[in-house]
């Protein structure tokens, strides 16, 4: 049984010793706050409509890189319960949600929580990567412990009973990306992305990332040349056709590098740290799964 399902486990008993009735009517006045639109996607799957759900970063913002205003972090402090992943992802509010738990709001970090892999994890290097929303299998249990929580705030809410069914729902998702990276051949899942964040995403579904264009785990890193001109050796010599980037940042550097590398390795777009906007088809976070392993499987194959 590894870590993390041991802290599912604790925590849902802690939950059910709480909890009344499961037909009891939810708490509407609870009020949550989410850092990422990722995790509020989270939220309001399981409190379908019985909670107030509010996001810090709009989409299309490089979670990394995001400053609260003065308005947002009084939220913060009032809210019943903020969800934020942690493990160094929302880097511009580390010092805020670290002073709003100091101050006695309730602040649940999840990527601590899910056995997070190191960056590189493949080799064995560098700290605790948090790009877990990556694997849908982590963000049922990110379901279950979001119910956790509802239900200590609200023990007359059938919270965890909701949450069971949306994380049932991820892992459908979970089988249906398989499905179809299945026409992904196993020579051809080599990938190179613009920062390092499909780590739990290759680990999940069998493929190797051999290359990085922004070292460091962060998008705020800066490759120097030389690190660029290997990056193209790799390219050239692992025979990868596709440098995957993020729809949150610019491609500058990725455009450098594909253009060194030959007219056949083209930029490929996928969805990392937010959602995309109605219509997109990643403007859930099952639909973020899906839309990317599409687009991976017809870059890849």
């Amino acid at each position: 049984m590894t870590g993390r399902t041991l802290v599912i486990l604790s925590l849902l008993l802690v939950s059910l010793a709480a909890c009344g009735s499961d037909d009891a009517d939810a708490g509407s006045n609870l009020t949550i706050v989410s850092t990422t639109t990722i995790l509020g996607d989270v939220v309001r799957n399981v409190v379908n409509g019985d909670a107030a759900v509010e996001e810090l970063i709009p989409l299309d913002l490089d979670p990394h890189e995001f400053q609260a205003s003065a308005q947002q972090v009084a939220g913060l402090q009032a809210a019943d319960l903020v969800v934020a992943n942690g493990l160094g992802l929302e880097a511009g509010l580390g010092d805020v949600l670290e002073t709003a738990a100091a101050d006695g709001a309730n602040v649940l970090d999840v990527a601590p929580l899910l056995d997070p892999i190191p960056f590189g994890a493949q080799d064995g290097r560098g700290s605790d990567d948090p790009h877990v929303w990556m694997d849908p299998l982590r963000m049922a249990d990110v379901a279950r412990l979001i119910g956790v929580e509802l239900a200590a705030l609200d023990p007359a809410g059938d919270w965890p009973a909701r949450a069971e069914e949306y994380a049932t729902a991820l892992i459908a998702a979970d089988e249906e990306v398989s499905a179809i990276l299945d026409a992904v051949g196993p020579e051809n899942r080599k990938m190179v992305t613009n920062h390092d964040s499909l780590g739990y995403f290759a680990l999940r579904y069998g493929f190797d990332i051999v290359g990085i264009v922004i070292p460091g785990g962060s998008t705020l890193g800066d490759p120097s040349s030389a690190e660029l001109a290997e990056l193209v050796a790799v390219i050239e010599r692992e025979g990868v056709n596709a440098i995957f980037v993020e729809t949150t940042q610019p491609s500058t550097l990725a455009e450098t590098v594909a253009a060194e590398a030959g007219e056949d390795v083209q930029i490929v777009e996928l969805y990392t740290g937010s959602l995309g906007t109605p219509g997109s088809g990643a403007d859930t976070l099952i639909g973020m799964l899906m839309t990317n392993a599409q687009i991976v499987a017809e870059a890849s194959a």
